[in-house]
C-alpha cells in the first residue's frame, strides 16, 4: 500500500519539475524501509527561518553546483524561479557573478563557497550570517547547503548521476560556472 502512493507523488514530482526520479523508484524498490529514512532528508532540505527566500536558494545552488551541474541544479533553480526568486538573481548565482548579486545574496553565496572549501574566511561571514539572520537564518543556510549536496551525491552513488547540461531560467539557457570543491 505504501509503495503505490509514494510511487504516485514521485510521478506527480516528476510531471511537475520534469525531473527524473528513477534513483527515488529504485530506493523504494529496493528497501522501503530505506525510502522511509531517505524522505525523513526532506524536512531539512526545506527548513528556512529568519533568512530570505533568495539568500536561502543561493545557498542550495552553491550545494548542488558543488556535487553536480545538470537535472539536480535545473530542479533547484526550478523550485527557487517558481517560489519568487528574479531569474537575473538566479543567473548571478549560477554564473558566480559576484557583482550581480544583490549584497544579501552575496553574503549567503560567499559563505555557502568558504564553507564548502574549508577557507578560514568562513568564520567572518558566519558571523556575519548570525549578526543578520541569527541563529536560525545560520541553520537554515547550513541545512540548505548540506541537504541540496545529499540528492545529486546519492544519485551519483546509485548509478543515475548525468552529465552536466545547461540551466535554464526564466527561457534563457545557459552553462553553470561551477566551483572545484577539494
Amino acid at each position: 500500500m505504501f509503495g503505490w502512493l509514494i510511487k504516485r507523488q514521485i510521478h506527480a514530482f516528476e510531471t511537475s519539475y520534469i525531473y527524473d526520479m528513477t534513483y527515488a523508484r529504485e530506493l523504494l524498490d529496493a528497501d522501503p524501509a530505506a525510502f522511509r529514512k531517505f524522505a525523513k532528508v526532506m524536512g531539512i532540505a526545506r527548513y528556512r527561518k529568519d533568512v530570505p527566500l533568495a539568500v536561502w536558494s543561493a545557498a542550495k545552488l552553491v550545494g548542488a553546483m558543488a556535487e553536480d551541474c545538470g537535472p539536480c541544479t535545473q530542479l533547484v533553480t526550478t523550485m527557487s524561479e517558481r517560489e519568487g526568486v528574479p531569474p537575473e538573481v538566479l543567473q548571478a548565482i549560477l554564473e558566480r557573478d559576484l557583482q550581480a548579486m544583490p549584497e544579501e545574496v552575496r553574503l549567503g553565496f560567499r559563505f555557502a563557497e568558504a564553507t564548502l572549501a574549508h577557507d578560514p574566511e568562513a568564520d567572518g561571514l558566519r558571523e556575519q550570517v548570525v549578526a543578520r539572520w541569527g541563529k536560525r537564518g545560520l541553520v537554515s543556510l547550513s541545512f540548505a547547503l548540506t541537504s541540496a549536496r545529499l540528492f545529486p551525491t546519492l544519485k551519483y552513488a546509485l548509478g543515475e548521476g548525468k552529465a552536466c547540461s545547461r540551466i535554464t531560467i526564466g527561457g534563457k539557457t545557459l552553462a553553470v560556472a561551477r566551483h572545484q570543491v577539494a
